[in-house]
């Protein structure tokens, strides 16, 4: 891995579990939910794997093609669904922003992340760092969504007679899952917001 060991080891760590649990979801809820669930895990294990550090393994030039693949037939998917509202437009995004660091960090494109996988030259995506402007609109959609991400997770103030737990008690399953859910989202957006601003 390009750059600290530990930084790579650490994304690697949080994305790997992160798509883990966003597989286990996949088993239950509505269609709707494990559509989406199936949509993350993808996102957390082509992170983790672009994660790697160099020093453990080095991808293998076809890699970086096949990332490209498989995250712009997602972002194709997402495209398809989007009208059906939920996370399909910020998997669009995501999708969109990991074809991006995969062309930035393919051999022939100079510069990969902090902790991700170094290229060779300085070419397709506009030399080390790819495009500037468009790594920027990332990190600022990625750093509003992690803001925002957090700020639902912070539970509101129980009214008043109401136990501080919630409304007669502990959390129920689906609320549980819910904030999993989200919890695991933030973790992603979190990563991402990282591997993108060391570009």
């Amino acid at each position: 891995m390009h750059g600290p060991a530990l930084t790579g080891w650490l994304l690697m760590a949080l994305c790997g579990a992160t798509g883990a649990y966003c597989l286990l979801r996949t088993r239950t809820g509505t269609e709707r939910e494990r559509g989406s669930a199936r949509a993350e895990a993808l996102m957390g294990f082509g992170m983790a794997a672009m994660a790697v550090p160099a020093a453990l393994l080095t991808l293998p030039d076809w890699m970086w093609v096949a990332y490209a693949v498989v995250f712009g037939a997602a972002a194709l998917h997402a495209v398809a669904h989007a009208r059906d509202g939920g996370h399909h437009l910020h998997h669009l995004v995501g999708s969109l922003a990991m074809v991006y660091m995969a062309v930035t960090m393919a051999p022939g494109a100079g510069h990969a992340p902090e902790g991700g996988h170094p290229g060779h030259g300085a070419a397709a995506a506009g030399g080390a760092g790819g495009v500037p402007v468009l790594t920027g609109a990332l990190l600022v959609y990625y750093g509003l969504y992690v803001l925002h991400s957090a700020g639902r997770l912070i539970p509101a103030p129980a009214p008043v007679g109401v136990p501080v737990g919630g409304r007669g008690g502990a959390l129920t399953g689906p609320g549980e899952r819910r904030e999993l859910a989200l919890a695991c989202r933030l973790a992603m957006g979190t990563a991402m917001f990282a591997m993108l601003l060391a570009l």
